[in-house]
């Protein structure tokens, strides 16, 4: 599993750490920030910012906050409140809900659409609001996201090193903008019949079409019964016409042909010895 270069790891080993992503975030409509300024406990509690992207403060009255980060706003706070209560105020501002940020979630997973950032939204989280991954899911989930100056970047992630493996490098904080794409991989059936040991329809991923050995193995292998010089591949194209192609699998099996690549829906038909 390979994570794009652009990925900043901390000095910790985080990625994407909340405190940075924090300091470069912009306040907007329905976020709720946490204030606190030292003497002056009138102050200190949760504000949401309204629509037009302003808090009331006591004292202070409405204050515009939309488009600051955490850092321009607790200067301006601070100014504020130098010039008319405080001799050095000290303001802390934590942003509590990035509610007014989405992230928007496509692909193989049960409800698909946007979702608020609340507070910290991992990939993992976000997937389990959207109640998992569906069965056709891929093994790859791919996030786009937007960079300064318009530049776009993907980072791909393996859902196996994810989830079932459980790797936390990988359950990467979200950012506001970014599409999590989780690419379908539909089943798709190919058959075989005839002398194989378990005959029938083999359910595969689009992805990973066996070839006809590999079909052939995952049916059983042959029978003793087995004619390994005339194996029938029956296959339709886009109009419906079919076409029949006849392979010696011992030819491949010594190295003399290369093995055949399946397409959906096709029928192997391995025929009986004529004694």
């Amino acid at each position: 599993m390979v994570l794009s270069t652009v990925i900043l790891i901390s000095s910790s080993g985080d990625l994407f750490p909340q405190e940075a992503f924090a300091q470069e975030y912009r306040i907007g409509a329905q976020d709720v920030l946490e204030i606190t300024v030292i003497g002056f406990d009138d102050l200190n509690k949760r504000y949401r910012v309204s629509e037009n992207g302003t808090i009331s403060l006591p004292y202070l009255g409405d204050i515009e906050v939309m488009g600051h980060t955490k850092a321009t706003l607790e200067k301006k706070l601070a100014d504020l409140l130098k010039d008319n209560y405080l001799k050095d105020p000290q303001v802390t501002i934590v942003i509590v809900e990035f509610q007014s940020k989405k992230v928007y979630l496509i692909g193989a997973v049960s409800s698909p659409g946007p979702y608020d950032i609340l507070g910290r939204l991992t990939l993992l989280k976000l997937i389990a609001q959207a109640g998992g991954l569906d069965a056709d899911a891929g093994d790859e989930i791919i996030v786009m996201r937007q960079l300064p100056e318009g530049k776009k970047t993907s980072i791909k992630i393996s859902v196996e090193d994810l989830i079932m493996k459980g790797d936390p490098e990988l359950d990467i904080p979200l950012q506001p903008e970014d599409v999590v794409s989780i690419p379908v991989d539909k089943t798709i059936l190919i058959y075989v019949t005839g002398q194989v040991i378990m005959p029938g329809a083999l359910e595969v991923k689009e992805s990973n079409i066996p070839t006809l050995l590999r079909a052939i193995a995952q049916a059983g292998g042959f029978s003793e019964r087995a004619s390994k010089g005339g194996v029938i591949i029956k296959r339709k194209d886009s109009s419906g016409k079919e076409t029949r192609i006849k392979v010696n699998v011992n030819d491949i099996i010594k190295g003399k042909k290369r093995d055949v690549q399946l397409q959906e829906n096709d029928v192997i038909i391995v025929s009986e010895k004529l004694f």
